[in-house]
């Protein structure tokens, strides 16, 4: 059986995924996001990504660091898998625009300053 994946997995997983929606996006313009399907639909997946792993962190890690809206990232997540069918392009890009730059250096930062050893050696349950 596999291991749960832990709060350091999931905090590459979201650093991983800010980093190719931006490396994706940098010279793209709005239109150009919203004129391939395809692509805006990786956008979005890997968005959703971020949300998922957000959600996924242990409440005690997510209440250690409250520099970050864990709670946005989860529902933002929330609202792309279960509203699809309404998913508003603007709002997409405004999150790639104005917010993962920020959350990509909040993330890097709680990746170096944590003491990954001491913080794996507890047992937090990840259910909640």
């Amino acid at each position: 059986m596999r291991e749960p994946l832990r709060d350091r997995g999931r905090l590459l997983h979201i650093q991983d995924a800010i980093d190719t929606i931006l490396e994706r996006t940098e010279k793209m313009s709005y239109d150009d996001l919203t004129a391939d399907k395809i692509l805006f639909g990786g956008i979005v997946y890997y968005t959703m990504i971020i949300g998922e792993a957000s959600y996924k962190l242990s409440k005690v890690f997510k209440e250690k660091y409250t520099d970050t809206d864990w709670e946005i990232i989860a529902n933002m997540r929330h609202h792309l898998v279960h509203g699809y069918y309404q998913v508003n392009a603007l709002d997409v890009w405004n999150v790639i625009q104005q917010d993962l730059r920020p959350l990509r250096e909040q993330i890097s930062k709680y990746l170096s300053e944590t003491d990954w050893d001491a913080w794996e050696q507890q047992d937090f349950d990840y259910t909640k």
